[in-house]
């Protein structure tokens, strides 16, 4: 693929196109709005989303405004939700509040280690396909549980590589590469983010973008972080399409022995 072909390499999730492949996640943790309107743009991120039930969408001055203020579009996000009828009527409000079919669906099965509950997530996944929704699926890094996610119609499947927050990186690389391999619709790493590499790491592995949160809110420099991802981000994702060397057990000279004078015989 040429070069001209990587830069405009697009990011296309259901109704969705972006030129960024990196999702900012808007959960709390950041000092200030400022902190948050440098760390946006830092990122180039064009997508952001945002939990409706831990933000009220009516203050003013707040985090709405400030991404219709960047040009950022929102995807609503179910966080903080624990059943599938939860999950539900969260998604119908953030669609009758901002106007949008979008939703990424996250749904907790454990307080401690915010795993989801892949059971509950696919029957609301199924529930909400059938009322017209896009569903961004957050879920575990199982590969049959993101096959029927796909099955199910969801426009984007989002396994995590750790524990939301952890900052861990990915646990199981093989795991989530086979997620990648098998899935028609775009896989976005979600959770489990720490630094640069681990954004590089999923999208060396096939994912066609990463959602960043905690790496970048909790970082001591959170503008600078978001710089740092959004280009391992790209890094990675040009690497994979680039085709990496196979690996190799043993040692291969670079440069061929073939020719060389001292190793020619009488």
């Amino acid at each position: 693929m040429s070069t001209i072909a990587v830069v405009h390499d697009t990011l296309n999730v259901g109704s969705v196109s972006t030129s960024s492949r990196l999702v900012i996640g808007t959960g709390g943790g950041f000092r200030s709005l400022e902190v948050l309107r440098a760390t946006l743009s830092a990122s180039e991120a064009t997508i952001a989303t945002v939990a409706l039930r831990r933000v009220d969408h009516t203050v003013p001055g707040s985090l709405y405004e400030l991404l219709a203020e960047l040009g950022i579009a929102l995807l609503p996000n179910t966080a903080g939700c624990y059943s599938a009828p939860e999950a539900l009527k969260i998604a119908e409000m953030a669609r009758e509040a901002f106007e949008t079919n979008l939703v990424k669906l996250e749904i907790i099965g454990d307080e401690q280690t915010l795993l989801p509950d892949t059971t509950e997530t696919l029957h609301a996944a199924h529930q909400l396909v059938k009322r017209g929704f896009e569903v961004w699926a957050y879920t575990s890094d199982d590969l049959i549980v993101a096959e029927r996610l796909e099955q199910l119609g969801c426009v984007a499947v989002m396994p995590l590589g750790s524990p939301i927050g952890s900052g861990l990186g990915i646990r199981n690389p093989h795991a989530l590469a086979l997620i990648t391999e098998r899935l028609s619709v775009p896989v976005l790493l979600d959770a489990g983010v720490g630094t640069a590499s681990d954004a590089a790491l999923a999208m060396e592995l096939g994912c066609a973008g990463v959602l960043a949160a905690s790496a970048i809110n909790r970082a001591l420099e959170p503008v600078l972080m978001a710089a740092a991802i959004r280009d391992g981000v790209r890094a990675g994702r040009q690497a994979f399409l680039a085709g990496r060397m196979p690996p190799r057990r043993y040692a291969e000279a670079s440069t061929s022995a073939i020719g060389r004078p001292d190793l020619l015989t009488s």
